[in-house]
C-alpha cells in the first residue's frame, strides 16, 4: 500500500469495520487486520471462520482464534517479518485496546494515523458507484411506494417503520442510519429523530432515509406535504430549497474546493434572506459509511477528489414552523464531465391529498 511508504510506515493496524471491509472484503463485525509492504494478515474468531475465509480469503492471511483475537494478532504480526514503525488508527482503536500495544512485549513503534485509509475510500471505482446507484434507486422506489400510503393521523413512527419495510422488501441490507420522518413544527429539526407525534393535514412531512446494497450506501432526504393542497408560503420556500438544490447538484465538480461546492446553494439561499436558516454543509461523501470524506462546507478549502460520491442537501429550517430538505446522491467524474445523478432526481413538489 503506497499510503504506507508515504507515511513512513512498515505497517497498518486497523480496527475500523468499515476500512477492514474495504481492504480485505471481510464483512463481519469482529477482526483486526494488519497491512504490511508485502503481507495482510486478518484475525477473526471462531463465528467467522467460514465468512473470513470466504470474504478475504482471496487478499489476506487469515488466522481464527476461540480466546484472545489480540494476543493472537501480536503473535502473528511477529511473523510477517522485521517491522519497526507501525501504524494505527487513532480514530478508531480505544484507550484500552491501544494499552495493549505496550503489553504485547516487542519493540514495534505505535504511530497514531488519521484517516489513511479513508483518504483512498474517497474515490470510488466503477464497482462502488454502481452499488450506491443501485442502493439510491432502491431507497427512491421505497419511498414512492411508502407515499401511497402515508396519510395525516398517522404517527411518524407508523411512518417509518412503513419505509423501512419498503426498504428491506426491495432489497437493502441494512439501515444505514436511523431513518428520519419529521412532521409539522418537528421538520425544523434537521436531525430529528422519528416519533409517536400526529402528523396533521397540511403539514410539511420530512423524510430522511437510506439504503444499503453490497455494503455501500444511499441517503436521500424528501420533503412533502400531506392532507392539503401546499399553501403560497410553502410553495415559495419549497421552490427556494429545490432550485438551490438542482443548482448543487449539476454544478458540482471534482476539483472544486468543497468551500466552493458548498457556495453553489448557499448563496442562493442567503440572496433571499434565509442563509442563517441553512445552518449544515451543504453535503458528505457517501461509501461504505454514510459518512465519509469529502465535506462539501464553509470550512473545507480542499479540492473534491475525482471520483468521489457525494450528498447534495440544502435545507431551510424555521423554528416553530418546519422545514424543508432535499437530498441527492451524485458521483464526480474525472475531467471536465459534470456530476453524475446517482438517485432518482425527482423533486417536484408532492402533496399528498
Amino acid at each position: 500500500m503506497r499510503a504506507l511508504e508515504t507515511d513512513a510506515l512498515d505497517g497498518l493496524l486497523v480496527t475500523s469495520r468499515a476500512n477492514i471491509r474495504y481492504l480485505t472484503g471481510f464483512s463481519g463485525s469482529a477482526a483486526v487486520v494488519a497491512v504490511t509492504r508485502a503481507d495482510v494478515l486478518l484475525v477473526t474468531d471462531f463465528r467467522y471462520d467460514e465468512q473470513a475465509r470466504a470474504e478475504a480469503g482471496p487478499v489476506a492471511r487469515v488466522e481464527v482464534e476461540s480466546t484472545s483475537v489480540w494476543d493472537r494478532f501480536f503473535k502473528e504480526l511477529a511473523t510477517l517479518g522485521p517491522l519497526d514503525a507501525m501504524g494505527y488508527e487513532a480514530h478508531s482503536v480505544s484507550v484500552h485496546d491501544a494499552g495493549r500495544f505496550a503489553e504485547a512485549g516487542k519493540a514495534w513503534r505505535w504511530t497514531p494515523t488519521t484517516e489513511l485509509v479513508e483518504r483512498l475510500r474517497a474515490a470510488k471505482d466503477d464497482v462502488e458507484v454502481v452499488a450506491i446507484r443501485n442502493a439510491a434507486l432502491l431507497a427512491g422506489e421505497a419511498f414512492h411506494q411508502t407515499l401511497g400510503e402515508v396519510r395525516a393521523g398517522m404517527t411518524e413512527l407508523a411512518i417509518a417503520g412503513l419505509l423501512e419495510g419498503a426498504l428491506r422488501r426491495l432489497g437493502s441490507e441494512g439501515h444505514p442510519f436511523p431513518t428520519i420522518v419529521a412532521s409539522g413544527p418537528r421538520s425544523a429539526l434537521p436531525h430529528a429523530r422519528s416519533s409517536t407525534r400526529t402528523v396533521a393535514a397540511g403539514e410539511w412531512l420530512l423524510l430522511d432515509f437510506g439504503a444499503q446494497v453490497d455494503g455501500y450506501c444511499a441517503d436521500l432526504t424528501r420533503t412533502v406535504v400531506v392532507g392539503a393542497r401546499a399553501t403560497e408560503r410553502q410553495r415559495v420556500l419549497y421552490e427556494l430549497v429545490r432550485d438551490a438544490q438542482q443548482r448543487a447538484r449539476t454544478a458540482v465538480r471534482a476539483g472544486m474546493t468543497g468551500r466552493d461546492a458548498d457556495a453553489l446553494a448557499r448563496e442562493p439561499i442567503a440572496a433571499r434572506g434565509f442563509g442563517a436558516a441553512f445552518g449544515h454543509s451543504l453535503g458528505h461523501g457517501l461509501g461504505l459509511e454514510v459518512h465519509e470524506a469529502p465535506r462539501l462546507s464553509k470550512t473545507n478549502t480542499d479540492p473534491l477528489p475525482a471520483g468521489a460520491v457525494v450528498t447534495i442537501e440544502p435545507g431551510v429550517y424555521l423554528a416553530g414552523d418546519g422545514g424543508v430538505r432535499i437530498e441527492d446522491d451524485v458521483h464526480l467524474p474525472a475531467g471536465e464531465r459534470g456530476a453524475e445523478l446517482l438517485s432518482d432526481g425527482l423533486t417536484d413538489l408532492l402533496e399528498l391529498v
